[in-house]
């Protein structure tokens, strides 16, 4: 059905004309809460024109409670007024001033209203609240532009802070920034150390348009604390402070030049040395990897001193009754520093007088004679007194010299009866006797001296009775003078981290029990006819204060053999134990001698041995073996090339034996992995009366610069409870790596909640920072552990400290001489001291061997310090089957065959 439209448009449009005459005649419309009134009709000139606005209202924030003025201007207008959400502003509410355009005399108005925070809170759950004005004039009405009215609010929390960064040089940074929500939307700066940022002065700095902070390429300077700071019109806010520190990594100098040839003359050495400094590490950077200081051999020219030549002949008889011969000091001439020739160059003497062209008168001849007798009288006298002092020294030395086959009086019984020739005696048999002295009684030189080096004064008379190398004379006589020595003021005075023998050309051994430090002395090491005073001690390491640089450590302890300076025919062999993983690939070792003036000195790099130097070493899973033909004070000095390379560490767990009190203290100590410190931990805790609680545990502890950290955990909560404040205890690691500080610990305070509480049930945990770690259970007693679990329980051996002649060797003297001298010999099908050196498995010594006068008797040397504890001849009688020299074994001592 169609619509019809035409009365309803009539009667709008009607009505609409109603209106405009309402307003135009001022009449008064009332309606509702709202009303219009019209009092100010306009000109007629200016009837037509539809009002425009010369101020609109413009979006608002109430801050806290104040109210917020909206003002809307506009011309020609008979009426203005506010429109809020929709609804009329009552009229009350609106202030008005009128007023005129000078310029086109047009009327203005301006109406200006107030909202409260309380009117903005009414339109919750809608959209923002706004407002806008309607101008009325004869012609129409007109809108302005809303305005809203929002309440200004910013949060407390940042969405998302900045964090903490450790970041290298040059490297680009991003320290992310999100505000916490507010309206208006909040403004972000960015604040270093409470200094403002400004990327338009400092183009490093760059802020993203989601407020992130870029530091384009980190700086030294740029390390500090930053702030990411929000703010709108009602508050400020900080974020917590990120730190960033720029490191700097550690880069090598230039090589140094090469120092002088420590030689003056021969063979020595040249260093060069390099420093980490370009640039220098910074800020937790790495250091530098590598070696520090380069070694290098060198040959110094040696100064050659002058030499006279012959006698030229005699000139002859001058006028003066006088002849002359002369000399050169060319043989050799004296070159680079060497001294000048001492003495007359020309000699002359006076002619008989048969040459002489004129004949001297008598009485010059008599006095010629009685010159020449006078001469011959003196000279007589001189030889006279010569020889009688000589006679005195002579018999004087005599009978300090003893006889040395009193050292043979405590040694095992040796004698050696071959029954073939060519036929190998019993390996084992120990039924042997030795015949004849060791030297002669009218040896001068059998009392060793030196006048130029720090070596010890002989004994008071020469002639001691050795019992298995010992002296039956008092002890701290031999200490007091070794003490006394200008070389070794620090070497300690008791007897029992030192041990000391007088032994000759049969050798023998010293040993520090319970370390794991042993010296052998081969046979043939020592000169025939001399007898040496040998000491062996071990030094405290807080005393020596090695020189440890960038990633080195004290591998070993610091171990003192002597005198120096003495003189050795063939190497002897130090033995002491190591801590290092023994990964040759993650280190560089170096072994470390003090020098004279108390410098510590590198001698050898492991793998890098040069066989002609008097060092050589041998470095096994625990022990590390040192050849040396110079006695002195050594250590092992290791420097990690990677984070890889470990140390091994032993903890050991102790407790008191009685405990008395509430209290109870586990002392837990940290220390390298040798039998040394292992001892002085025992003796200090049987001092302290503690007990061990749980077997030694060993720990790698590797190269990555973080600490060790210390925790006990699953104590029964009802008993027992801890006294600390934090939840683990820490070491830290430059502590532990340095290897300085021969022992640390740490001790856990527990209470228990009663005197009857006896049980400890725990967990100790013990680790390293970002490292793997390892626990242990503990499980005992505290009044009564049966556990055989003692101080003694790790201290096994109870070897004789020092043994002089056969006794100290598993093989006998003469048999030694047999065997080397069958397999020094080189055999076309190699049945010689190379088969030997690789059934015993150390042919990566070949090399080292060769170099020596008695290869076998060096791999016989090194057999002895591996098994002189479990030694067994029957196995290396087995060997020798192998090799194919079975024919002199034994027949209890042959493979059975096949």
């Amino acid at each position: 059905m169609p619509l019809h439209l035409g009365p309803f448009v009539r009667w709008r449009s009607g009505l609409v004309l109603a209106w405009i005459c309402l307003f135009s005649s001022g009449f008064t419309f009332t309606g509702g809460e709202h009303a219009a009134t019209v009092t100010h009709p306009l000109p007629a000139a200016f009837s037509d024109l539809l009002p425009h606005f010369l101020v609109e209202p413009d979006d608002v924030y109430i801050v806290k409670n104040k109210p917020v003025t909206l003002t809307c201007r506009s011309t020609p207008a008979t009426q203005i007024y506010f429109k809020c959400n929709g609804e009329w502003v009552h009229q009350d509410q609106h202030l008005i001033e009128r007023d005129v355009d000078p310029a086109t005399g047009l009327p203005v108005m301006q109406v200006k209203i107030d909202i409260s925070r309380q009117q903005v809170e009414k339109i919750f759950g809608l959209d923002d609240y706004w407002c806008q004005c309607v101008a009325w004039s004869t012609t129409g009405t007109q809108k302005s532009q809303k305005a809203y009215v929002r309440i200004a609010y910013l949060r407390k929390n940042f969405e998302e802070e900045p964090l903490g960064k450790e970041v290298a040089l040059d490297q680009e940074v991003l320290l992310r920034c999100h505000p916490p929500e507010g309206v208006p939307p909040a403004e972000v700066e960015w604040q270093r150390n409470e200094e403002l940022i400004d990327p338009k002065t400092d183009p490093n700095f760059f802020i993203t348009v989601d407020h992130n902070l870029i530091i384009k390429q980190a700086r030294l300077a740029d390390t500090g604390n930053y702030t990411c700071v929000a703010k709108n019109i009602v508050a400020r806010r900080k974020s917590s402070s990120a730190t960033v520190i720029v490191y700097v990594n550690g880069g090598w100098s230039t090589w140094a030049t090469w120092s002088a040839c420590s030689a003056v003359c021969g063979r020595g050495w040249q260093k060069r040395s390099r420093s980490c400094t370009n640039p220098t590490p910074l800020n937790g950077g790495t250091s530098c990897e590598g070696q520090s200081v380069q070694k290098s051999a060198c040959t110094a020219t040696c100064p050659v001193d002058g030499g006279w030549s012959e006698w030229s002949k005699w000139s002859p008889c001058g006028a003066d009754c006088t002849m002359w011969r002369s000399r050169e000091c060319t043989q050799p001439t004296p070159s680079t520093g060497g001294k000048e020739c001492q003495g007359l160059d020309l000699q002359s003497l006076n002619c008989t007088s048969e040459q002489c062209p004129q004949t001297a008168s008598g009485a010059e001849d008599v006095a010629l004679y009685v010159g020449i007798v006078a001469v011959a009288l003196c000279l007589t006298l001189l030889l006279i007194v010569l020889v009688l002092v000589y006679r005195r020294k002579k018999e004087g030395l005599d009978a300090d010299v003893a006889d040395s086959s009193i050292l043979t009086t405590g040694f095992q019984p040796m004698g050696i009866k071959p029954t073939k020739p060519g036929v190998w005696p019993d390996l084992t048999s120990t039924t042997t006797s030795y015949q004849g002295t060791l030297r002669s009684r009218h040896e001068v030189t059998g009392k060793f001296s030196v006048s130029n080096g720090p070596l010890l004064e002989p004994l008071p008379n020469g002639s001691h009775t050795l019992h298995n190398g010992k002296l039956p004379s008092d002890p701290n006589d031999f200490m007091n003078r070794l003490s006394s020595q200008t070389y070794f003021k620090t070497l300690p005075r008791d007897n029992v981290n030192t041990s000391y023998g007088t032994f000759n050309f049969l050798g023998g051994r010293l040993t520090l029990p319970n370390t794991g430090i042993s010296l052998l002395i081969p046979p043939e090491a020592i000169p025939r006819g001399k007898i040496y005073e040998i000491y062996l001690t071990i030094q405290k390491k807080e005393d020596m204060r090695l020189p440890l640089a960038g990633c080195q450590t004290l591998l070993s302890p610091v171990v003192s053999c002597g005198p120096p300076g003495v003189m050795l025919t063939r190497p002897v062999i130090l033995s002491m134990d190591h801590c290092s993983d023994a990964c040759l690939e993650n280190w560089t070792i170096r072994l470390k001698k003090q020098s004279y003036e108390g410098m510590w000195e590198d001698v050898l790099q492991l793998g890098e041995e040069v066989v002609s130097e008097p060092y050589y070493c041998q470095l096994e899973a625990e022990t590390c073996r040192v050849f040396t033909e110079q006695l002195g004070r050594f250590a092992l000095v290791g420097e990690s090339l990677s984070m890889a390379a470990s140390k091994r560490f032993k903890l050991l767990l102790f407790a008191p034996a009685y405990c008395s009190t509430l209290e109870y203290n586990i002392r837990v100590y940290c220390m390298d992995d040798t039998q040394d410190l292992l001892k002085e931990v025992m003796q200090m805790e049987r001092q302290l009366g503690g007990r061990l609680i749980d077997e030694p545990h060993v720990l790698l502890f590797k190269d990555s610069y973080h600490n060790l950290r210390l925790s006990i955990h699953d104590m029964p909560q009802a008993h027992w409870r801890s006294k600390l404040l934090a939840g683990y205890q820490e070491i830290p690691f430059y502590h532990i790596w340095s290897g300085s500080q021969r022992t640390l610990n740490c001790t856990f305070t527990l209470e228990r909640q009663s005197m009857s509480t006896c049980d400890l049930t725990c967990t100790l945990c013990v680790w390293q920072v970002e490292g793997e770690g390892q626990s242990f259970t503990l499980d005992f007693n505290i009044s009564k552990d049966i556990r055989p679990l003692d101080s003694d329980f790790l201290l096994m051996d109870n070897c004789t400290p020092a043994l002089a002649g056969p006794s100290a060797f598993q093989i006998p003297y003469l048999i030694r001489q047999k065997i080397c001298s069958s397999l020094d010999t080189p055999c076309p099908n190699g049945a010689d001291w190379r088969l030997l050196a690789q059934r015993l498995k150390l042919d990566r010594h070949m090399s080292f061997f060769a170099s020596k006068a008695s290869p076998t008797s060096v791999i016989l040397d090194l057999w002895e310090t591996q098994h002189f504890h479990s030694g067994n001849l029957n196995q290396l009688a087995a060997v020798m089957a192998e090799i194919g020299k079975q024919e002199g074994l034994p027949n209890y001592m042959r493979p059975l065959p096949q």
